[in-house]
């Protein structure tokens, strides 16, 4: 070969390998226990601890049990089920999540939490695949999903927590909370025509079967958001006379009882009287 070309093409090499994407550095998950998956650049963000006690959840009791008993068994490498957390919202679905895994953390400092969108779930099957060979053990967390843009998003979340041919990653627990039992949106009917609905429903319905553990959340009575609100109080030395007036007028303007308006009612509280929350 010609020497001019020779250098010639080595330069033009060399140039390529310049411009070529430098490997992804490996994700650390040092330094934190909870993160956020950006499914855009594959990063995987550190977030602070979650700061409400488990404790402070009143009136699922059942709920409680059940997801730090699942969680405890994951962390210890037992067989455990992925959860579906369904039920009326703002009942605590998604707290009850991650002040399990937290309280679940105290035994288990391996155990890392990630968060992810619920536009992101046709991104789960790669995301599950990057996290399979780690060392640490992965509850990843999807809030409010449904299926609204139809089967193509429900098959990419049963692709992942099937696995494929080589199965679902052994240290990966996949938690999700809905309004709905069955994931499927109620306008998804009127949008499309009767026979591919009732396919998408098939396909949607489908994946709910595979979790493993569904857990209810059902709405809450006078007696409970009361209880709530009282725990909150005492927690944070909130100290009114009329409290439960109160907190029932707060309820009866946003026409609904739940665990988020007593939250609400707290946060509103806090601040009339001049405290700072931790939360």
């Amino acid at each position: 070969m010609d020497e001019t070309l020779f250098r010639t093409l080595g330069r033009i090499a060399d140039a390529l390998e310049r411009l070529a994407p430098a490997t992804p550095a490996a994700a650390s998950f040092a330094g934190a226990r909870l993160f956020r998956h950006d499914p855009v650049t594959d990063r995987f963000i550190a977030a602070p601890d979650y700061g409400l006690d488990i404790d402070l959840l009143v009136g699922v009791d059942r709920q409680k049990a059940r997801v730090v008993e699942a969680l405890i068994r994951f962390a210890a490498g037992l067989p455990a089920n992925h959860i579906l957390l369904w039920g009326v919202r703002g009942t605590g679905k998604s707290s009850l999540a991650k002040a399990a895994f937290m309280a679940a953390t105290k035994t288990s400092p391996t155990l890392k939490l990630i968060e992810v969108d619920r536009d992101a779930v046709a991104d789960l099957p790669g995301l599950f695949e990057t996290l399979r060979d780690r060392d640490e053990r992965f509850v990843v967390l999807c809030d409010d999903l449904s299926f609204e843009d139809g089967a193509a998003a429900a098959k990419a979340l049963k692709s992942a927590l099937e696995g494929g041919v080589g199965g679902p990653p052994e240290n990966t627990l996949f938690i999700a909370t809905s309004n709905r039992r069955h994931l499927m949106p109620r306008d998804h009917i009127e949008s499309r025509g009767a026979i591919a609905t009732a396919e998408d429903a098939e396909e949607e319905v489908s994946v709910s079967d595979r979790f493993g553990l569904w857990i209810g959340f059902p709405p809450m009575d006078q007696a409970t958001y009361l209880a709530a609100v009282t725990a909150y109080a005492a927690h944070f030395d909130l100290r009114i006379y009329d409290l439960d007036r109160r907190a029932l007028q707060w309820s009866q303007l946003r026409g609904a009882r739940s665990g988020r308006i007593a939250w609400q009612f707290i946060r509103d509280l806090a601040g009339e009287l001049g405290k700072r929350l931790p939360l």
